[in-house]
This record gives C-alpha cells, sequence and structure tokens, in this order.
C-alpha cells in the first residue's frame, strides 16, 4: 500500500508529433496549431496543484515527442515546472527523445535546464523493422544520437526496443539486443508490440494485412530477452523494464508500480493520491479551453474500495522483481493455498516473507491478480 510519506513525482505530456507511429494508442496530435494555448494552459494548470504537491523528487516529460519542441517553448515549459513546484536538488529528470531530434543545441538544451536522464526511443536496429514501424530514423542514426548525448556528458540514457514484429525471429531480436548492448545504456525498455483497436495497425490487422506473431513465439522472445540481459548483468525488475545496475531503476516509473503519488499534467494525464486518481481530457483543444476559461480539465475520477486498491497492488507488484510483501495477503482466507500452487507451478517464488514472480510468472502476471478475487 502507499506510503504517506513517498515524496510525489510530476509526469507531463507533451502531446505533439511530427508523425503519427502506426502502433501508437497513446494520445497525441500532427498538429502544432495548439501548441501556444496548450502551454499556457498547461502553466495555468500547475498553479493549480502547487500547493497540494509541494515537492516531487522525479520529472518525467513524455508524449507524444517532447524533444520536438522549439527551443523557446521547451525553456518555457521547464523553467515554468520548476518556478510553480519545488523540485529536490537530487531530482531523477527525466526526457522521451527520438533519435533525430538529437542536435548539439538541443543536447545543451537539455544539461542547461536540469535534464539528468534520456529515455531514447529506438524501438529497433534493424532498419527493415524501422521501415516497417515507420520511425524517421534508421539504425546508425540511432546509435549517433546515443554516442552524442554520451559525449555530451549523459550517461543515464535508456532505450527502448520493440519486439514480437511480424516476421521477426529470435537471432533477429538478439541482433538488435546486440547492438544495444554494445552502446552500454543505463537502461532498456523492452516491450512487445500490442496492436490496439483504431491505430492503422489495427485496421491493418483487421483486413489481414499483418499477420501477428504466435503467442508461443512472443512468449519466447520474451523469455530469450530476460535470459540474455540478465546474462549480460542487467536487472530485470519489471516485466518490461532492465537497468544495468539497481541504481539506475528508473525512479519515476517505480513510483506507477509501487502505488506511491504522482501528478500528471496535461491531456490524457492521469494523478494519484491517497486511493484517489483522476485523469484529464483527452483533447488538446478541450484541455486548453477549459483551463483558459476557469475551468478544470479532469475528465474522471475515482476512489479505489480496499478491495480495488487491493487487487491493483496484486496487479502492479506482480509485474515487479520486488514482488509483494506476504502480509498484503493476510486477509486472504485462500490466499496461502494459491500461493503455494503457484510456487510449485514455477510462477512465483517465496522469499524473506516476498513473495517473487519468476520470469514464467513475469509471462502471465496479467492473470495471476485474478486468481485472488
Amino acid at each position: 500500500m502507499m506510503n504517506d510519506s513517498q515524496m510525489p513525482g510530476l509526469y507531463v505530456h507533451v502531446p505533439f508529433c511530427k508523425s503519427k507511429c502506426p502502433y501508437c494508442d497513446f494520445y497525441s496530435v500532427t498538429s502544432p496549431s495548439h501548441m501556444d494555448k496548450w502551454l499556457a494552459a498547461l502553466e495555468r494548470e500547475t498553479s493549480l496543484y502547487k500547493d497540494r504537491f509541494p515537492l516531487f523528487d522525479s520529472l518525467y516529460m513524455g508524449g507524444g515527442t517532447p524533444s520536438l519542441l522549439d527551443d523557446q517553448t521547451f525553456t518555457s515549459l521547464t523553467k515554468g515546472l520548476f518556478r510553480q513546484f519545488t523540485i529536490s536538488s537530487d531530482a531523477e529528470v527525466t526526457i522521451e527523445c527520438n533519435p533525430d531530434d538529437v542536435t548539439p543545441n538541443k543536447t545543451a538544451l537539455f544539461q542547461d535546464l536540469g535534464f539528468n536522464r534520456i529515455s531514447l526511443g529506438v524501438q529497433s536496429f534493424d532498419d527493415v523493422e524501422l521501415g516497417f514501424l515507420k520511425r524517421r530514423h534508421n539504425a546508425g542514426q540511432a546509435e549517433k544520437a546515443f554516442d552524442s548525448l554520451r559525449r555530451a556528458g549523459f550517461d543515464n540514457i535508456g532505450i527502448d526496443l520493440m519486439y514480437g514484429l511480424p516476421g521477426q525471429t529470435k537471432p533477429g531480436w538478439l541482433r538488435t539486443l546486440d547492438r544495444a548492448l554494445d552502446l552500454e545504456p543505463a537502461h532498456l525498455s523492452c516491450y512487445e508490440l500490442t496492436i490496439s483497436t483504431g491505430t492503422p495497425f489495427g485496421r491493418m490487422r483487421d483486413e489481414g494485412e499483418i499477420v501477428l506473431l504466435e503467442e508461443e513465439m512472443g512468449r519466447a522472445l520474451f523469455l530469450v530477452t530476460t535470459e540474455h540481459l540478465t546474462g549480460r548483468g542487467y536487472h530485470h525488475y519489471e516485466v518490461s523494464n532492465f537497468a544495468r545496475e539497481k541504481k539506475l531503476v528508473c525512479r519515476h516509473n517505480r513510483k506507477y508500480w509501487n502505488r506511491e503519488p504522482y501528478l500528471g499534467l496535461g491531456p490524457s494525464a492521469h494523478s494519484f493520491l491517497k486511493e484517489e486518481r483522476w485523469w484529464n481530457v483527452k483533447s488538446v483543444s478541450r484541455y486548453s479551453d477549459r483551463l483558459l476559461n476557469g475551468r478544470s480539465a479532469v475528465d474522471g475520477y475515482e476512489k479505489l474500495s480496499p478491495d480495488q486498491a487491493f487487487l491493483e497492488s496484486l496487479a502492479l507488484g506482480f509485474r515487479t522483481k520486488e514482488g509483494l510483501d506476504e502480509t498484503l495477503f493476510h486477509n486472504h482466507s485462500q490466499a496461502h493455498e494459491i500461493i503455494n500452487e503457484l510456487c510449485q507451478s514455477g510462477l512465483v517464488t517465496r522469499e524473506n516473507n516476498k513473495i517473487l514472480p519468476t520470469p514464467k510468472g513475469f509471462l502471465v502476471a496479467d492473470s495471476l491478480p485474478l486468481l485472488f478475487c
């Protein structure tokens, strides 16, 4: 359960992209026409929360594509956040960045404004796969961007990769992993391609233009990923995430999995505090209009009941290497038997009063909480 003494994290959603990737289900727009209004609205939104969230120890700027903002907009946005909120001196300050946005001027600006962690959206080091994903960079450009950031002094650089693409093979995926490992990133996020209804890939799937990998192949790629990366010393701390050292675990994202408080600003952003969750309207224009006309951008709200909080704790805890404290199950009459069965099946282990998922358990993490309903 959440500890009230834990410092919250701050997430800022930048909802603009140069182009929309065909697999992406996150809210973003490709037109910059509302950018000035969005920035003014975001500044208004920060003023609404400065007393409720007085101190943060992480800032994560995601999207969308935050790195595409022009220097003036980016500077105004970032300085406004540091002016309105107190962000601890040792805070983890992350920006999501596309390789084609990395320039010497942009890199220097990131440093000048206090960013100390980069999440680089590479997705693949195979040019054919990058073409399929409609990414604007090639593998060589991604490597060059990483090297440029490293030479500029960033040592906490993460790389996002995607597996499970149609036609992908184990040897092909391992080649991408090895090209990433050659760069010695601080962090690797390896996500299986999911195709959502309403996206271009969703329509292509429905029309038979995309043939997905069989489920068994997806499982095999996941297992070879964890085996390969842990074999190279990476800490597999969450289903999709690996850190070169435990101290390089993404502090901000751990707040989501540990149910710690966080504030989300911008259209579609979510927030969580003391078993209450709320989220903003999923539209740049409506978000901006509401705030600039003195109204709230919040589009929905829920207060979790004890049963909902319990199941959410399971859903998130089974996704992390830290697992779940056995005391969480004290009020569940059948928990002991269920956990014994999971241990016998090789899906979890018991260690120091913790229930820890194994790699096999990670594969079915989303279904494990249902056993306790």
